[in-house]
């Protein structure tokens, strides 16, 4: 997947923040939380939720209530047209249940990996766009759901001679699918990669967000497991994005993707880099001993360590990495996230989050 985490091993933003805002964000984890006094932050966010990890993700979202209007639970993938099969501890009641009770709404993820070119043949034959659609909607009747969120991106990468006719017939089925969704009173959200000079053409993005309740860019993995060492996002990247995202999505629809993860590359090495989470990666740090620095072209935490004979780089995003990227939405006017993933996040981020 071309912006997962290992979802399946996943079948898956320079600029300075003002002084007084970076120093309200330590550096490491385990920052203390607000006054008791304080009034609850505004219902700013949306997360996911991994399947993987369902307790501890599920224990972070009803942590940070105030903050999460949508959690989508990773937990359906699309196999052909017509079979959405369901991960484990999919729809599980418990966590349904409990987020609701908290006022937050589910809305869960169907994500796919279809061998290359499936789903391509999928979204450009009318019959199957149907037959799709229809398993969808099956799919959003299972639970007490509130919507669906498509995470599609096996057509990202489609090459010159097709990507116009995919573009145009995965635009198409998500506008059928969202209107049908919408007479069912459930909400459509689409989750896509960002649209840059090089990257994310056959993302519709005009027909997405005009269709769409929410279009959710997922806004990392500038360098990620395949490729080589370096931040996730940069606010550079995120300008270049944003840039393009608002002249053609309602800001309001937007929300930018937020990574809480990272990747620890082998040095000089063609293996495929292994993932992090923003608390993993800092605990290891402090085991490693490695000093806390930030890029300063990228905002981005990041060390190096030796393994054996190996040395090994890390480059993740915490509380203080993000306080220094979320100017680049602010400029933007762009006010919705969605996080990447519940349970992996530094503590900071909440509070970075509810700044705005």
């Amino acid at each position: 997947m071309l912006l997962r985490h290992p979802r399946h091993a996943r079948a898956l933003v320079v600029l300075a923040v003002a002084g007084s805002a970076l120093a309200a964000v330590p550096a490491a984890t385990g920052s203390s939380p607000p006054p008791a006094h304080a009034a609850p932050p505004p219902r700013t966010a949306s997360a996911w939720l991994p399947y993987w990890n369902q307790d501890a993700a599920f224990k972070s979202a009803l942590r940070h209530k105030d903050q999460l209007h949508t959690v989508s639970p990773f937990w359906y993938q699309a196999k052909s047209a017509g079979r959405v099969a369901a991960h484990s501890g999919a729809g599980e009641r418990r966590v349904v249940d409990g987020l609701h009770r908290a006022g937050i709404k589910v809305v869960p993820t169907v994500m796919e990996t279809m061998a290359p070119g499936a789903l391509a043949a999928v979204v450009t034959d009318p019959g199957h766009r149907a037959t799709h659609i229809k398993e969808l909607l099956k799919t959003v009747r299972l639970g007490a759901y509130d919507g669906l969120d498509l995470d599609y991106e096996t057509i990202a990468p489609t090459g010159d001679a097709v990507y116009k006719k995919v573009r145009d017939g995965y635009a198409t089925m998500v506008t059928d699918l969202c209107r049908q969704l919408h007479a069912l009173r459930k909400q459509c959200v689409i989750t896509v990669s960002p649209k840059t000079a090089g990257t994310g053409r056959v993302w519709d993005y005009r027909r997405l967000g005009a269709a769409a309740d929410r279009l959710r860019v997922m806004a990392y993995n500038l360098h990620w497991a395949e490729g080589g060492p370096g931040p996730l996002s940069t606010p550079a990247w995120y300008e270049e994005i944003l840039r393009r995202a608002t002249a053609e999505v309602p800001r309001r629809k937007l929300e930018m993707g937020l990574p809480a993860y990272g990747w620890d590359w082998a040095v000089g090495k063609r293996d495929r880099a292994r993932h992090v989470t923003s608390v993993e990666a800092e605990a290891l740090r402090r085991k490693v001993g490695a000093p806390y620095r930030i890029d300063p072209a990228s905002s981005t935490p990041h060390f190096t360590y030796k393994e054996g004979g190996t040395r090994r780089t890390v480059w993740y995003q915490d509380a203080r990495g993000t306080a220094a990227h979320l100017p680049a939405l602010r400029r933007y006017r762009v006010t919705n996230t969605v996080l990447w993933a519940l349970g992996f996040e530094d503590p900071g981020l909440w509070r970075v989050l509810a700044r705005g």
